[in-house]
C-alpha cells in the first residue's frame, strides 16, 4: 500500500468519525450518522473524481471504505462525551481530516497528469466539500462559508506548499507529512487566535 493510500484511508475514517460526531450532536438515528459519516468522508473525493473524469469513483467496490465508515459510526454510537467535548472533537478530526485529504487530493490528481494549479484546487475540493455537503445536510452554515474561519484557505497554503516541494524534488513521503501537519497547525492557530479573511 502506498503512502498516499495510507493518507488517504486514515483521512477517510476521520472524516467519517466527524460526521457521525456531527449526527450524534443533532440527535439524528443511526441511517443519519452513517449518511453523515459517508457524505463527509466520500463528498469531496467523489466531486474530484468527476470533474477528472476518474471512473470508477474511488469508494466504488472498495470494501475497506465501507468499513472504515462503519467502524467510525459503531465507535461514535458507543463513546459517551458532553456537547463541549463534542465540538472540540469535532473541530480536531476536522483539521487532521482536511489535512490529510488535501494532500491525497493533490498527489491523485498529480498521478492523472493535472497540473499543479489545478491539483491544489482539487484538494482543496477533496478536503471541504465532503464537510459543505454534511453541513447543509445537518442544517448548518458550513465551515467553509462561515466568517471568522480560516477552513479552505488553510488547505490552499499546504496545498501550495505541497506542491512546491514536489517540484523540488522533496521525497513524496515528507511532501505529504508536512503538507498535512502544515494544515493541521495553521488550522488550529488560526481558530485559536481567530484568524480571518477581510470582509468584502
Amino acid at each position: 500500500m502506498k503512502i498516499v493510500d495510507i493518507i488517504l484511508y486514515t483521512g477517510t475514517f476521520v472524516f467519517a468519525v466527524t460526521g457521525a460526531l456531527k449526527a450524534r450532536s443533532h440527535h439524528m438515528d443511526i441511517f443519519g450518522a452513517a449518511t453523515l459519516a459517508f457524505v463527509t468522508a466520500y463528498g469531496g473525493g467523489t466531486i474530484r473524481d468527476v470533474i477528472l473524469g476518474i471512473q470508477p469513483v474511488n469508494w466504488i467496490n472498495n470494501n475497506i471504505a465501507l468499513s472504515l465508515v462503519a467502524s467510525a459510526v459503531i465507535i461514535v454510537s458507543l463513546a459517551k462525551q458532553g456537547p463541549l467535548r463534542f465540538r472540540k472533537t469535532i473541530f480536531i478530526t476536522d483539521a487532521i481530516g482536511i489535512g490529510m485529504f488535501t494532500a491525497g487530493g493533490i498527489e491523485i490528481s498529480l498521478e492523472h497528469g493535472v497540473n499543479s494549479f489545478y491539483s491544489v484546487l482539487m484538494g482543496v475540493i477533496s478536503a471541504t466539500f465532503g464537510g459543505l455537503l454534511a453541513d447543509i445536510l445537518s442544517s448548518e452554515v458550513p465551515d467553509l462559508l462561515k466568517k471568522g474561519e480560516l477552513y479552505a484557505t488553510v488547505c490552499l497554503i499546504g496545498g501550495i506548499v505541497y506542491v512546491l516541494m514536489v517540484k523540488a524534488s522533496v521525497s513524496k513521503e515528507i511532501d505529504l507529512i508536512i503538507c498535512v501537519l502544515l494544515i493541521v497547525a495553521i488550522r488550529i492557530v488560526s481558530k485559536l487566535k481567530r484568524l480571518s479573511l477581510p470582509e468584502i
